[in-house]
């Protein structure tokens, strides 16, 4: 059953450092860690894909899991290590393209902030601060991949969390899954302010019937699917 739940606090994420284009944590990371609370991961192997700054990496690791973080950027990885070592927490560290850094391993939860913004260039950026959201024209080039793949690295009875935004489709993200054979659904919804990219972008959103005339704020979902 689909259930409507904002984000009621932050979690305590500490003193976070970031390079230059790796992705500060914002309103979708705090909604996916309050997800990540809400699963008691305490001794379980999670994995953190597209892990930006890794900050859910090590908050999942602070709850008590074996984490792992993977990010394609040699800027993110170095920011993934200096953040575990600030919030005094293990977390295995692999720079790689998706579940391809780590051919053959499993996990019991697999969670996900990966690039979702829509753009209209069909050629995503490979460096800089755009890297970290453009997604696409569909902004689901990550996202299918991610649904694709994920069902192959999760244990029997583990789960996927991947928030995205709502624009990004999340029907394609369930239905994805549910044929991969798990159990999935938008677990939780919030509405938060516009981001500037989002804002940025607005006219062309509106011309492709991404948002409404009058829509001035972004919808995220978090997917939960479940493998039986």
């Amino acid at each position: 059953m689909t259930t409507v739940d904002a984000p009621r606090r932050r979690p305590g994420f500490g003193r976070v450092l970031r390079l230059p284009g790796v992705y500060a944590p914002q309103a979708d990371s705090y909604f996916l860690a309050e997800a990540i609370r809400r699963e008691n991961v305490a001794g379980l192997d999670v994995l953190d894909l597209c892990s930006g700054s890794g900050v859910l990496a090590a908050h999942a690791a602070r709850l008590g899991a074996r984490a792992t973080a993977v990010d394609i950027s040699r800027r993110a990885v170095f920011t993934v290590r200096l953040n575990a070592l600030l919030a005094r927490q293990r977390v295995a560290v692999h720079r790689g393209d998706l579940l391809g850094a780590l051919p053959g391993r499993t996990f019991d939860l697999i969670v996900s902030n990966p690039p979702y913004v829509p753009t209209p260039p069909a050629v995503l950026p490979s460096r800089g601060s755009a890297r970290a959201w453009d997604a696409g024209p569909d902004g689901r080039v990550l996202l299918d991949r991610i649904c694709e793949a994920s069902p192959l690295a999760l244990r029997r009875g583990g789960t996927l969390l991947l928030v995205h935004s709502a624009v990004s489709g999340p029907e394609a993200s369930v239905r994805i899954l549910r044929e991969a054979g798990l159990r999935a659904e938008v677990s939780n919804r919030t509405y938060v302010p516009l981001g500037p990219v989002m804002r940025e972008r607005l006219p062309w959103l509106r011309q492709c019937g991404m948002l409404g005339p009058g829509e001035d704020k972004e919808e995220l979902v978090i997917i939960r699917a479940e493998k039986r």
